[in-house]
C-alpha cells in the first residue's frame, strides 16, 4: 500500500490518542502546534516506555502498516516489540505518513523526564501532550543542526509574545 511522504499530523495524532498511546510531541511537530511559521514532514514523538502502552503503540503501528524508512524490496520490516523497548529512534512510514519515534533524545532523556516540560494542547476533541516552549528551545538549539537553530528564534518570539500577553 502506497505511504505518503509528508505526514498527515491530525491523523496521526487522532489515532495515537484513540489508541490510548501515552506519548509527548517534540520535534518540528511541536513546533508547528505551538505556531511556528514552519513545516515539516513528519511526526515525532517520545512514547512512555511501560509495557502495555507498548503493546496499543505497536497495534496501532500494525494497523497503520508500518515500516521501516526508507522501505526498499530488500528492507521490508515492521517495528517490533524488541525494537520499541530500544533507546534509540526508530524512523518509520506509515499509511498516515513519516512517524519518528524518539525512545530517547540525543541527549539521552525520556517521556518520564521530559512529562514535567510537556503540557497538554486542545484543539477542539483532540487533546495532545507536547514539549513545552523552553523544553523546545533547549532541545533544538543543542542538537547541533543547522535546521533546528533556524527555528530557535521563531520559538523565542512565540514565547516572548506569549510572556507579554
Amino acid at each position: 500500500m502506497p505511504r505518503p511522504a509528508t505526514a498527515d499530523l491530525e491523523a496521526l495524532l487522532r489515532a495515537l490518542v484513540d489508541a490510548g498511546v501515552d506519548f509527548i510531541v517534540v520535534g518540528g511537530a511541536a513546533a508547528v502546534i505551538h505556531g511556528a511559521p514552519v513545516t515539516t514532514q513528519d511526526l515525532n514523538i517520545v512514547p512512555l516506555q511501560a509495557p502495555d502502552n507498548l503493546a496499543r503503540l505497536l497495534g496501532l503501528l500494525t494497523r497503520l502498516d508500518t515500516r521501516f524508512r526508507p522501505v526498499r524490496v530488500d528492507r521490508d520490516i515492521a517495528p517490533s516489540a524488541e525494537h520499541l523497548a530500544g533507546q534509540g529512534q526508530l524512523d518509520l512510514i506509515t499509511q498516515l505518513g513519516p512517524l519518528d519515534i524518539l525512545l530517547r533524545l540525543h541527549d539521552a532523556r525520556a517521556y518520564a523526564e521530559l512529562l514535567p516540560r510537556s503540557r497538554e494542547i486542545v484543539d477542539g476533541d483532540l487533546a495532545v501532550r507536547v514539549i513545552d516552549l523552553d523544553a523546545l528551545i533547549e532541545i533544538k538549539r543543542s542538537t547541533g543542526r543547522a535546521r533546528d537553530a533556524m527555528v530557535v528564534p521563531l520559538l523565542i518570539a512565540i514565547r516572548d509574545r506569549a510572556t507579554s500577553e
